[in-house]
């Protein structure tokens, strides 16, 4: 079954806006067996957009739009899809309501322009939109469907997991149970590595699939298995999990979407742990991290950015003399920065980083992007070095990223020397 995803709208294509929303529906789709066979991104304009349509419907099945469904004067995609089916834009009173509850919410009056959102064509199935004002669309036509999503990623991804894949599960079920997917998420080794590690692959998978897919936390492992029945697969499933994990289990951190900091959280939380974090190189984002996921104020006790030297001996009673010798980017300031932070905190764990983010900062023997993680619990205070690129921001990303994964082999007893 053939699938076309078209985005629209002229920031995407002038580079203003990053298409992630391709990427996340391409995924989505890939993971019920259908063939993303075409994926274009097309600017505000009625005529390309009516054009792009006839296209798509002529060629897939299944055609899924984002984009274009504002209030401005600029988001045309709504009157377009009323003409392409040669249908008129009608009043929804549930999308009506929906909005009007968005805007008590915020406290703000609705307009008339704001109301206009409840317009939708009138042979559409709704989508209801619970995170914004634009409604999606699911309209039927010579046994194809064609599915409207709003832009804005946050609103259409719940759309597509709450509405979009279970209706398109059941409606293409013929070798359903069959098929599974399993994303296995592994963080602090590179996906050559992984590669390596796994040895054969063809004799490891026994026909099923394997995509890594990286990005700049770690590797998505996507496992697919399509067995005789649902039980084979669940049982096929297991079988290659276990291999893999017997082979590089240390850097699986968990599966489907899941958070490393979440994973951590929960580690922390089921053993009754605090944790404070002093940051230097990072700005806090660990601690910002950490403090994304509900719950956290459970296990997360304090954190604390201490930029410059002086709030490093000031806030974390780092040794001056420490400081001169080795320099704030050591291995040694890493572990009293951890050691300071849990004993200014009273923490169960401190944790610490401290590092190079570049582009400037780098000397002949510490270059940009070198970083050092500290941390110290009431046995052990240790710390390590890492080395990542020469981006400042991916740096950054990268940091929180590695020293989180830190706690969480602290707390499973992993060792740090891989």
């Amino acid at each position: 079954m053939k699938a076309q995803i078209i985005t629209i709208g002229d920031e995407i294509l002038i580079g203003q806006t990053v298409n992630t929303n391709s990427a996340f529906i391409g995924e989505r789709l890939t993971e019920i067996q259908l063939d993303v066979a075409k994926s274009v991104t097309i600017g505000d304009t009625a005529a390309i957009i009516l054009h792009e349509f006839a296209e798509a419907f002529k060629n897939s099945s299944i055609v899924i739009v984002t984009g274009g469904l504002g209030p401005t004067h600029d988001d045309v995609t709504r009157k377009c899809i009323a003409d392409f089916f040669e249908t008129e834009l009608v009043f929804d009173e549930k999308v009506l309501a929906d909005v009007h509850e968005i805007f008590k919410k915020k406290g703000r009056e609705v307009t008339k322009t704001n109301e206009d959102q409840a317009l939708v064509p009138k042979i559409a199935e709704v989508i209801r939109n619970k995170r914004g004002t634009a409604p999606g669309t699911w309209i039927e036509k010579d046994g194809k469907i064609f599915i409207s999503l709003p832009g804005v990623p946050y609103e259409m991804k719940l759309m597509m997991d709450e509405f979009v894949i279970p209706k398109l599960k059941e409606r293409y079920k013929t070798i359903e149970g069959r098929i599974l997917t399993k994303n296995l998420l592994t963080t602090g080794i590179p996906e050559s590595y992984l590669y390596e590690k796994l040895g054969d692959l063809d004799e490891l998978l026994n026909g099923a699939k394997l995509a890594f897919l990286p990005n700049q936390f770690g590797v998505k492992m996507r496992i697919t298995v399509i067995g005789e029945s649902e039980e084979d697969a669940k049982d096929t499933m297991v079988e290659i999990e276990q291999k893999i994990r017997s082979l590089i289990g240390r850097y699986i951190y968990g599966y489907g979407e899941i958070l490393i900091e979440e994973v951590t959280g929960r580690l922390l939380k089921e053993r009754g742990l605090k944790i404070a974090v002093a940051e230097s190189c990072t700005g806090g984002l660990i601690s910002s991290r950490f403090t994304d996921i509900s719950g956290s104020s459970e296990y997360f006790d304090q954190g604390m950015v201490t930029y410059n030297n002086v709030a490093k001996v000031e806030s974390l009673k780092v040794n001056e003399d420490s400081l001169e010798k080795f320099g704030a980017v050591s291995i040694e300031i890493a572990r009293q920065m951890a050691e300071g932070v849990k004993a200014v905190s009273g923490s169960d764990i401190g944790l610490a980083v401290t590092g190079i983010m570049g582009p400037t900062g780098a000397t002949e023997d510490k270059p940009v992007g070198l970083v050092y993680i500290g941390i110290c619990d009431d046995k052990v205070c240790t710390a390590k070095e890492f080395m990542f690129g020469d981006d400042r921001l991916l740096n950054k990303d990268r940091t929180a990223q590695a020293a989180i994964d830190m706690v969480r082999r602290h707390l499973l007893g992993i060792p740090y020397d891989e």
